[in-house]
């Protein structure tokens, strides 16, 4: 059995009851309607005969809640979840008698921090990393332009057609296009349409015959055979803008070079957010295997039921990772119960640091929080400031990873905390799982 699991009995004085149900019923004396009287002057007699059965289990919730409380501060014991109350005394008259069941949390004893040793990995962007980042963004600005070749058409090509689609030579609805663009090779209509189309030239009428997919999003249409009168129109070939003063402005930059150190700053902030998530897995596994007192049953037991439906969910939508779908149920079943419990112990000792430290979330913690999930949604910051604001579920929801990086953020400035250069590849391919095994 656990050790964190206690048994109280508690007891209600009936003189203590008799007096709460004699004071709510003063309260309701106030305000009742008798016949022959005015608000308030009703005798007691006649409000206790009226109203006593009725706020009789009102009083006894909040008596049992109260006198549960006080015994459990009376004895220093928190508990981890609601605890069970059974009456096993309860008359008229006599003094009511309770058993309460429950887990505690564990008394943690937090110990130094100076001997925990951490590795911070520091990449910094250089002139591949920048150029990489400038060929994307030219990537993201490229237009087509028409070729006047007349050769065929390969994987890669654009060309312009107009389609008509027919289903047992009858036309269908939305199975017709004009001057419609398509890279062949890109995979964005139908599964066979593209293939079809390559080998030809401008000017050329193909009929293509394809069957839609069985999951096809138009249910009148999928699974079904259709063939497409296709008129290649044109051949076009992208083309991505130079890379000079010009394209930076287009980003808000005075000239190429401002544009460079604008990237730069951005990589390096994104490589920082990296590098202290790794950081960050490596506090973590160093205060697990530092720390390993009793965690509460029901605490795991909960987190285990919130990881398990995750699962289930991912699985019924067939989003499992390819790991996870070479395991058995009760592998993987053994391993999120490690999970589980590994939360718990490290939840319950990072909020007894905050405690003992008085690490708490500030309003101007939860509005930076809220600044910078806007700007993960351009154009829509209005709505998610509304989210928030308006919505104290969310907001809550916010306050407790920013709780959590406050205080990781403290314990990184109490270990023994070393900054390590690092290239920028071999911060992408770090695995904190494999170098935990070897």
């Amino acid at each position: 059995m656990s050790k964190l699991a206690q048994t109280l009995k508690v007891t209600i004085k009936a003189q203590d009851f008799a007096d709460k149900i004699t004071a709510r019923l003063e309260e309701v004396r106030k305000e009742a309607k008798l016949p022959g009287f005015r608000p308030g002057q009703a005798p007691m007699n006649m409000i206790r005969q009226k109203y006593e059965n009725s706020v009789k289990g009102e009083v006894l919730d909040r008596a049992i809640n109260e006198a549960v409380a006080k015994e459990l501060e009376a004895k220093k014991l928190r508990p981890a979840v609601r605890p069970s109350v059974q009456m096993d005394k309860f008359e008229d008259g006599k003094d009511i008698v309770l058993t309460v069941n429950f887990e505690a949390l564990p008394d943690v004893k937090v110990k130094p921090f100076d001997k925990i040793k951490i590795e911070r990995m520091k990449a910094m962007a250089g002139d591949t990393e920048i150029n990489e980042a400038l060929d994307k963004l030219a990537e993201g600005r490229k237009t087509t332009e028409l070729l006047k070749e007349t050769r065929a058409t390969k994987k890669g090509d654009v060309i312009v057609i107009d389609f008509v689609g027919t289903m047992d030579g009858k036309e269908f609805k939305g199975g017709t296009g004009k001057d419609a663009y398509l890279e062949l090779g890109s995979n964005t209509f139908i599964p066979g349409f593209e293939d079809q189309l390559t080998g030809h030239k401008v000017g050329d009428t193909v009929d293509v015959d394809v069957t839609f997919p069985k999951d096809y999003h138009a249910k009148d249409l999928a699974g079904k055979k259709a063939k497409f009168e296709t008129k290649i129109k044109e051949l076009r070939a992208w083309k991505k803008p130079e890379i000079d003063d010009e394209f930076a402005k287009f980003f808000g930059a005075k000239d190429l070079d401002d544009l460079k150190e604008m990237i730069k700053a951005e990589l390096n902030k994104e490589y920082d957010r990296v590098a202290r998530m790794h950081a960050k897995r490596a506090l973590l596994d160093a205060l697990n295997d530092d720390y390993d007192f009793e965690v509460p049953e029901s605490m795991v037991k909960a987190e285990f039921d919130g990881i398990w439906a995750q699962f289930e969910q991912a699985k019924k939508a067939d989003k499992l990772d390819e790991d996870e779908k070479k395991k058995s149920e009760d592998a993987l079943k053994k391993e999120y119960q490690e999970i589980a419990e590994r939360r718990v112990r490290l939840g319950l000792l990072l909020a007894k640091v905050a405690d003992e430290n008085k690490v708490k979330v500030e309003r101007e913690d939860l509005s930076k929080a809220i600044i910078d999930e806007a700007r993960r949604y351009p154009g829509q910051e209005q709505r998610v400031f509304e989210y928030y604001t308006k919505n104290p579920q969310a907001m809550e929801m916010l306050r407790a990873p920013v709780f959590e990086e406050k205080i990781v953020d403290f314990l990184f400035g109490k270990v023994a905390l070393t900054e390590k250069p690092t290239p920028v590849k071999e911060l992408y391919a770090f695995d904190p799982d494999k170098k935990a095994k070897k």
